[in-house]
């Protein structure tokens, strides 16, 4: 039986609960599948282990055999191999109640499809299950089920197609009280005569297409050594051809539907398409994204990994036993959650180029990883790096505008730090050399201001040192705090110790983030969430003793960061706080730029953090008799930061970016030449600069230049004018810049940018999104889109609801993919 295949930690907690009580005994039970189990080298237990599962017995609730289950679980141990121990043992009853159990499994067998067809064709959606006699099927059109007899079976027959039958299915197969929902399935209606993504136009009488892709390759994440498996099935007449690619590039080796790669390496990793053609048509597959992983988190050694949970992915529930696929736990039904948030708002500060003080390498790294997570999960995210005191205090007072009741506030600070009878304090990169808090900002002074707003949800994720600040003998006195329980603070470190980051030769990365990124897209409430990242922080060999997350919280209800937005009894702030956030991720348009010599440049902007920006150029045509020439910019205004000798590089890499892909930026035949820009924050007016264009004639030796002034208005956060003080308020206060103040434009930092927030929709597919939801109810699950840096000009939608998948981060293909360690304390730089 395949399911036999799976690994242990799939079964429920009910399972383990019942299976552990049938091992717990000295005759027959968990001793003596362990001395079974051993004949497997990953699964043999140490002494060490053993005594740690005997010593369950002093607890109230212990269970030896829970905790040999558990190692079982995290090493992977298959169904199949755990009942051949049993058997061995000779342990019967939990023979038999295993292989029950397991034959009582629902498993889906057969996914729908997403599919494109003409008005009137049919379309069929099949999900096909297996498990025990009297399996049920229900199928859902969004969230309201097709309650016709075709909604009863595991094929959903829509015929003749029309208007109404455009949306997304899902199916739920039930038995009993239990069930399982398959993935999300798009219809659309296409023209006859044109042609779209996966389904070409028919030449065929009778036939919706003449090549048609029916099973499109999917994202996923493997391990080290794992085999790759992607499909690509069609239906076509003539019979279709394959090609496959991958980051672009032919793999000549495989010609069939099935691309197999047995072993694969962090090589492996990148973008998969495939080409399917015949006699008449020619169309391309979806793109699916392979993140490659090393083998195990608690390795000795610190190995780096693709940033970002995988799509494949699974996760324990609150027990640390059951564990369910991650992205039936990302759509779940209407009824399945009882907590809502009214919006979700963060706001990632990452404080790297100290003035006085050690600089540091991880925030820039960290902050774009934990937006790109955030992001997956509709937060609306506002990233910073390297704030000084005031803008630190503005961009603060701008994230509590797009706090209201019902919404989920998070807070994310990387960098120096310290904590002073139980207060931590940030410190901004202008602190001086002996700084106090009246140099840093307090966290639970922003903690009192956010209560103010009725927040659903207050999570504060410190990545930070906690040691004693001796120049600092005041002790802060914050507003006084209400009974809230919603307030989750999820620190770096333990109190009186530092947090660490390890360094190499491109880019750093914080311990913390390292495994937080790996659980915090989970399902579950965020203090068990978190309660995970501690452990896999304590696992691992190399923070022990060094770094531990401290977890401090009094949520009283499961609330998770995955949890759905509903917007039905707040749309009018939910508009508000749309228009507030975009407001702060304008990018201006494209500009293109005609010479007197007849060569036209391009002008093209792109996001990297809130508060910088890539600007590139390109040439898009040049008379023949020019034999050379590029597009250069200078003369930009001293407010912002740039690196000059990093300007009108020929790759991001080159222009200092370690995070933007190049290859997701707009390809051409001709070069680009790239300038980053920093500090965006600190610009006091519009951002100007001039376009250089050299160029040299066939006939002649000398460069010529012509130059262009160019006026771009205030990209993304400049508009926020962070720079300029805030009305100073006593924490008690009722907050003076709510959204209903907003609603009559009664804040000017915002004021000044709402004729141009239009232009966002072309820069950030999100706010499209959600400005045209506010007053519609939710689907079972929510759109979400991945931090891709793109072109500002290209609308795109994410019509389709999105499993929690990772997101790209790092390149790989331009920084170092080679392991590294923490060989000695010397890796370890401290906050």
């Amino acid at each position: 039986m395949e399911e036999l295949k799976m690994s242990v930690a799939t079964l429920g907690e009910d399972v383990f609960i019942r299976l552990s009580k049938m091992l717990d005994n000295s005759t027959c039970g968990w001793r003596q599948l362990a001395k079974a189990t051993s004949e497997h080298p990953n699964f043999r237990c140490s002494e060490k282990e053993l005594t740690s599962c005997s010593l369950q017995v002093l607890s109230a609730a212990g269970s030896p055999a829970r905790t040999l289950l558990a190692r079982l679980a995290d090493r992977s141990c298959s169904l199949d191999f755990l009942l051949h121990c049993l058997r061995k043992i000779g342990h019967q009853e939990a023979v038999q109640f295993l292989t029950t159990m397991v034959s009582e499994r629902i498993q889906i067998r057969m996914q729908p499809q997403s599919q494109q067809a003409t008005l009137g064709s049919r379309v069929v959606l099949t999900c096909r299950a297996s498990g025990p006699p009297g399996l049920t099927y229900q199928w859902f059109r969004g969230k309201e089920e097709i309650l016709d007899e075709a909604g009863r079976s595991p094929e959903l027959v829509l015929c003749p197609l029309g208007p109404a039958h455009q949306g997304h299915y899902i199916c739920r197969i039930n038995h009993g009280e239990n069930c399982i929902f398959s993935q999300w399935a798009n219809v659309r209606l296409i023209r006859s005569t044109g042609s779209s993504p996966g389904c070409s136009s028919t030449l065929f009488p009778g036939s919706v297409s003449g090549l048609q892709i029916i099973c499109q390759p999917q994202s996923q994440a493997v391990s080290e050594g794992d085999t790759l498996v992607l499909k690509c099935t069609t239906e076509a007449n003539p019979p279709a051809q394959y090609e496959w690619y991958h980051n672009s590039v032919p793999v000549p080796q495989h010609k069939t539907c099935l691309l197999k790669i047995p072993c694969v390496t962090t090589a492996h990793r990148g973008e998969y398409k495939c080409k399917v053609f015949n006699l008449y048509h020619e169309v391309w597959s979806d793109t699916a994204t392979i993140c490659i992983g090393p083998s195990s988190i608690t390795e000795a050694s610190w190995v780096e990994v693709d940033r970002g949970l995988d799509s494949q992915e699974v996760h324990r529930s609150t027990s640390g036993l059951g564990i369910y696929p991650l992205q039936q736990m990302a759509c779940p039904p209407p009824s399945a959650k009882n907590f809502y948030a009214t919006d979700k708002v963060a706001l990632l500060i990452g404080n790297m180029n100290y003035l006085y003080h050690t600089q540091l390498s991880a925030p820039i790294a960290d902050v774009h990883e934990l937006a790109n997570l955030l992001r997956q999960m509709d937060f609306k995210v506002v990233s910073l790096l390297d704030l000084n005191w005031q803008e630190m205090h503005s961009a603060v007072t701008e994230f509590l505008l797009l706090l209201d009741k019902g919404v989920y506030g998070l807070l994310y600070f990387a960098g120096h730090g310290y904590e002073n009878y139980g207060n931590s304090f940030m410190v901004p990169i202008d602190a001086p050399y002996s700084y106090t808090s009246e140099h840093c900002l307090c966290v639970q002074n922003i903690l009192t201001r956010m209560q103010e707003k009725e927040t659903g949800l207050n999570v504060f994720l410190l990545d930070m040192c906690r040691k004693r600040n001796l120049n600092d003998d005041i002790i802060v006195q914050p507003g006084l705090l209400k009974v809230t329980a919603n307030i989750v603070f999820g620190y770096a470190t333990c109190a009186d110790a530092e947090a660490y980051e390890v360094k190499r030769e491109d880019v750093s990365n914080g311990i913390f983030i390292n495994f937080l990124k790996r659980r915090v897209c989970v399902d579950e409430k965020v203090t068990v969430m978190l309660d995970k990242v501690a452990e896999d922080m304590g696992r691992c060999q190399i923070t022990r003793g060094r770094q531990a997350l401290e977890l401090r919280s009094n949520l009283s209800e499961r609330r998770s960061l995955t949890d759905r937005i509903q917007t039905a009894d707040c749309s009018a702030s939910y508009s508000a706080r749309n228009l507030q956030w975009a407001v702060a991720h304008v990018l201006p348009v494209s500009h293109y730029l005609q010479f007197d010599c007849g060569v036209k440049v391009q002008l093209g902007f792109a996001a990297e953090f809130s508060n910088i920006m890539v600007i590139y150029s390109r040439i898009l045509g040049k008379p023949k008799e020019i034999v050379s020439c590029s597009a250069q910019l200078t003369d930009f205004p001293m407010d912002v930061d740039i690196d000059l000798k990093k300007t009108n590089q020929e790759t991001l890499l080159e222009a200092g970016s370690l995070l933007l892909i190049q290859d997701n930026l707009p390809s051409s035949e001709d070069p680009s030449l790239y300038t980053r820009i920093r500090s965006l924050q600190r610009l006091r007016s519009e951002l100007t600069f001039t376009v250089c264009l050299h160029y040299t004639y066939s006939n002649m030796d000398d460069e010529i230049q012509e130059r262009q002034a160019v006026t771009v208005g205030k990209p993304l956060v400049s508009k926020l004018n962070l720079h300029e003080p805030r009305p100073s308020r006593a924490c008690s206060a009722s907050s003076s810049l709510s959204v209903d103040s907003f609603n009559v434009l009664d804040c000017s930092s915002f004021a000044e940018g709402c004729t141009s927030v239009g232009s966002a929709s072309n820069t950030w597919p999100y706010f499209a999104q959600t400005a045209s939801a506010s007053s519609t109810t939710d689907s079972p699950t929510s759109s979400r889109s991945a931090n891709i840096p793109e072109e500002n000009d290209t609308l795109e939608f994410f019509d389709t609801p999105q499993p929690l998948v990772a997101s790209k981060s790092l390149p790989h293909s331009q920084v170092n993919d080679t392991r590294y360690k923490f060989s000695d304390m010397y890796n370890f730089n401290s906050y």
